[in-house]
């Protein structure tokens, strides 16, 4: 049995620490830490199993290395924010940890995200002996998993990659995001970006948009292109790929009120005046926006995440749609979560339990579609996430 020590308390958090609470084989002891240590407390009075609880400041490498000692994890899970990946990186190298995330690094002052700053930290990972698993929530994660899935045992090559991310359910709140409202509006606002014929091709944020007719009663939900992380992983790592692109669908009354509060200056990330202090007007927005946590008891409705590809096989073409969906009232059932938090905490786990089970072994900075997609996969459907292989 291994030691675990879970780094955020937020949806995701609480997600994660259930489901490594229901593996007891695998995670003998599991710590929760965060910035409140109150929130930690919560979530461990409602787990089926004692965890122990922290405070920490995952801005402060000192006293991350501290807790990292004092525990003595053979793993860091962190689903804090996505500003604090590099300080927790550099935790684990100085204690000698195995660190997995759900989300690549974001600098605080510019909404962008890519993977150098942590592809970086691929030789010294590598010289200390110590695996860093990057994105192992669904997208990134999962969605990777799928491609690499496909390209083992589906296809000779894989010519065109569509991820469509369709959140179907409904919280019936005027405007609220599902994850944290600062990381969320951020991405959605960035420029849109895919990968076509060996470059990347801009375009300005969701202008492009498709409807897909999504599968079990979904039904058609219009998709909207943007850029996000796999992406810059992917297209390294599938054989023959052409053009690959991301999608997401928002409902009309997300997209109106997101409009009025760009055009308001509500979304701006550089710190502005007021009553003689500096605020960031995004990180007040997130203060007075419902918190995504709340929104479990009150969110109906089925995600719907997958891949759709198409290449060849044994020189014939064929298209295939690999796809999870999740329902959000059971999702809340079981984890007092709404589904959004349930497909990224049950795949952080699983790539937890990979990596502590010994099904997932290396030295260095590892995406997730490097390494053997078939343990997960059988895992992933064990846990809660069931897949579906269509071939259309």
């Amino acid at each position: 049995m291994k030691k675990v020590l879970i780094i955020g308390a937020g949806g995701v958090g609480q997600v994660v620490a259930h489901k490594c609470a229901q593996v007891p084989e695998v995670f003998g002891e599991i710590m929760l830490a965060s910035r409140t240590k109150a929130k930690c407390d919560a979530i461990a009075a409602k787990l089926p199993r004692p965890i122990r609880t922290a405070r920490v400041d995952a801005d402060d490498v000192p006293e991350l290395v501290a807790l990292i000692k004092s525990f003595g994890p053979d793993l860091v899970l962190n689903v804090a924010l996505p500003y604090q990946d590099l300080h927790i990186m550099d935790a684990c190298l100085e204690t000698g940890t195995h660190y997995l995330d759900t989300a690549n690094y974001e600098p605080p002052d510019e909404a962008k995200f890519e993977y150098k700053w942590q592809w970086a930290y691929q030789e010294r990972f590598r010289a200390a002996g110590l695996m860093a698993l990057l994105g192992s929530g669904f997208d990134p994660g999962v969605t990777n998993v799928f491609c690499a899935y496909a390209q083992k045992h589906l296809f000779d090559e894989i010519h065109v990659l569509d991820i469509i991310d369709c959140n179907a359910g409904d919280h019936g709140q005027p405007f609220a995001t599902n994850f944290n409202p600062e990381i969320n509006i951020r991405e959605v606002t960035a420029r849109g970006r895919y990968w076509e014929r060996g470059e990347w091709v801009e375009t300005d944020p969701l202008s492009w948009s498709m409807t897909y007719d999504f599968p079990e009663g979904i039904g058609p939900k219009k998709c909207f292109l943007m850029y996000h992380e796999e992406l810059e992983s992917l297209v390294t790592n599938l054989r023959g790929l052409r053009r690959a692109r991301f999608w997401m669908t928002f409902s009309d009354n997300y997209l109106n009120h997101l409009k009025v509060l760009e055009n308001i200056g509500m979304t701006r990330i550089d710190a502005v005046e007021y009553q003689g202090s500096k605020i960031v007007p995004l990180q007040f927005l997130k203060a007075v926006l419902p918190d995504p946590g709340s929104l479990g008891p009150l969110t109906k409705g089925r995600t719907c995440i997958g891949c759709l590809m198409r290449g060849v096989k044994d020189g014939r073409e064929k298209t295939v749609y690999i796809y999870n969906i999740c329902d959000h009232e059971e999702a809340y059932r079981e984890v007092g979560s709404q589904a959004i938090s349930y497909t990224t905490g049950v795949p952080a786990m699983v790539g937890a339990k990979m990596m502590l089970g010994g099904a997932w072994t290396g030295a260095g900075v590892f995406n997730m579609e490097q390494l053997d997609p078939d343990p997960f996969m059988e895992a992933l459907g064990a846990h809660g996430l069931p897949w579906v292989v269509r071939e259309l």
